[in-house]
């Protein structure tokens, strides 16, 4: 799949024949089997000047390895963050960002698991959330908010608010363990909030701030940007964090491989499920994008080779 660059500016999807990629060391070639959409790459694809490549999550079957390849090997099924060229048949998956799927786990679930899931871990890790805390969800109908909402829960926040685009929305999260449900658009969000994990960013960035009680933790994770008045922050006595998966996937592999197992412990004692909003074919990707851009999605859209 190619992004290339319309006379209005704005990007468009063209699929293409290529040939297959080869990896190198520290690398593994995977056979795709679902590729997750992400927030940021539909922006790129948006917003771009230029044609961009195409990162996001992938699951498959390696098929061939680089130098340097530990522990993976031909035959295992594996999950993980391509930076660069995710959307295609065959896609090259740095050993760094790679992980096992477990035996009896679906590619799909596999792709929204461990990337969505992680992200919710990290944030929610980030924010220090203690139990009998309110938190307050952003973005909670979208891959990360639905485990961010699960998460919560499952620590034992004492109140999960839902924070959402559309009333269309509300029954879907409320039946992830959401307590209450409020619109971007509602004047009151409720009452202050000890964490809000924001998944959205941009305009919402300072409604949020202004949501934290005193001594609150917002935890800024999307690509959206946006800016914070220093005062809001010191009316309350609140911190702002960035949180950024990347990161701790390349500087903390340890701490990132036992988040990973607890999200699978999680799934599999029936704490965490995933929401899949649609199933949709490779050649279709600018379907995908375009669900994400209307956010219609309720939980992870995937790509289908």
């Amino acid at each position: 799949m190619r992004h290339e660059v319309d006379g209005g500016g704005g990007g468009v999807l063209v699929a293409e024949e290529v040939g297959r990629p080869v990896p190198g060391p520290g690398q593994l070639l995977v056979r795709t089997e679902a590729i997750g959409v992400t927030l940021p790459t539909v922006r790129k694809v948006r917003e771009g000047s230029g044609p961009v490549s195409l990162g996001g999550e992938v699951a498959g079957v390696v098929v061939g390895t680089g130098g340097d390849v530990t522990p993976f090997t031909v035959g295992d099924r594996v999950t993980g963050l391509c930076f660069t060229d995710a959307y295609a048949e065959y896609a090259v998956l740095d050993t760094a960002m790679a992980s096992p799927v477990p035996a009896g786990a679906s590619a799909v679930e596999a792709v929204a698991l461990v990337r969505s899931g992680l992200v919710a871990r990290g944030a929610y890790e980030a924010g220090r959330v203690r139990p009998g805390e309110s938190v307050l969800v952003t973005a909670a109908a979208s891959a990360v908010g639905t485990f961010a909402l699960q998460l919560a829960k499952a620590g034992g926040a004492g109140r999960v608010v839902a924070a959402v685009s559309s009333a269309a929305k509300a029954a879907f999260v409320r039946g992830l363990g959401a307590d209450e449900v409020v619109q971007y658009e509602d004047a009151d969000w409720g009452a202050a909030y000890d964490v809000v994990l924001d998944g959205v960013g941009g305009d919402l960035l300072g409604p949020a701030v202004r949501a934290l009680a005193t001594g609150g933790r917002l935890v800024a994770y999307s690509s959206g940007g946006g800016t914070v008045e220093a005062y809001e922050l010191l009316l309350r006595g609140a911190s702002l964090i960035g949180f950024q998966m990347r990161a701790v996937a390349l500087g903390h592999p340890d701490l990132y491989a036992r988040w990973r197992r607890e999200l699978w412990e999680l799934r599999d004692a029936g704490a965490l499920r995933t929401a899949v909003h649609a199933r949709i074919p490779l050649a279709e990707a600018a379907r995908a994008h375009a669900v994400i851009e209307q956010r219609r999605n309720l939980g992870k859209v995937v790509l289908v080779p």
